[in-house]
């Protein structure tokens, strides 16, 4: 089984920068963040597949920036501009699927713990 651990969360104020990382044990297809807060509809972040290509939602395209080092086994999230609506619980996932079906269908099979972001305005 794959295990994601998530790492770098906070909190920061609007405008400011965090970049999250996941450390995991095998790596899979598609991997990248979901996020989710309360009352809100699980939204996918930003994904990587194993041909580099890369998927953002609208609401964050030009502000984030997900890469993958596979000799680190890490996958990463750099969050620039950061505005009070993207704080959420972000969670690393992981997929044989390609990136279409797990943004498409807002799942995937394997799945961290998350990480809490907060950004104060």
């Amino acid at each position: 089984a794959v295990q994601l651990v998530e790492s770098g969360g906070g909190s920061v104020q609007a405008g400011g920068s965090l970049q999250l990382s996941c450390a995991y044990t095998e790596s899979r297809y598609c991997m990248g963040w979901f996020r989710q807060s309360p009352g809100k509809d699980r939204e996918a972040v930003a994904f990587i597949d194993n041909h580099n290509r890369t998927t953002y939602a609208a609401s964050v395209k030009g502000r984030f920036t997900i890469s993958k080092d596979n000799a680190k086994k890490t996958l990463s999230l750099e969050m620039s501009s950061l505005k009070p609506e993207d704080s959420a619980l972000y969670y690393c996932a992981a997929d044989a699927r390609p990136c279409d079906s797990v943004v498409d269908l807002v799942s995937a099979k394997w799945w961290g713990q998350g990480t809490q972001v907060t950004v104060s305005s």
